[in-house]
């Protein structure tokens, strides 16, 4: 039982740095091409 805290305390960090990541790599794209119409595109498959 005292695993299961460290594992999600270990799966937290990871998604945190990974959306921290993705905002940064966003805000460069969104900086050099200017073009949100890619991300629009990208967010539609997942709609249901």
């Amino acid at each position: 039982m005292q695993r299961k805290p460290d594992l999600l305390w270990i799966l937290v960090i990871l998604f945190g740095l990974g959306v921290v990541t993705t905002g940064y790599a966003q805000s460069l794209w969104a900086n050099k091409t200017d073009a949100p119409v890619e991300l629009a595109q990208q967010q539609q498959p997942y709609k249901r």
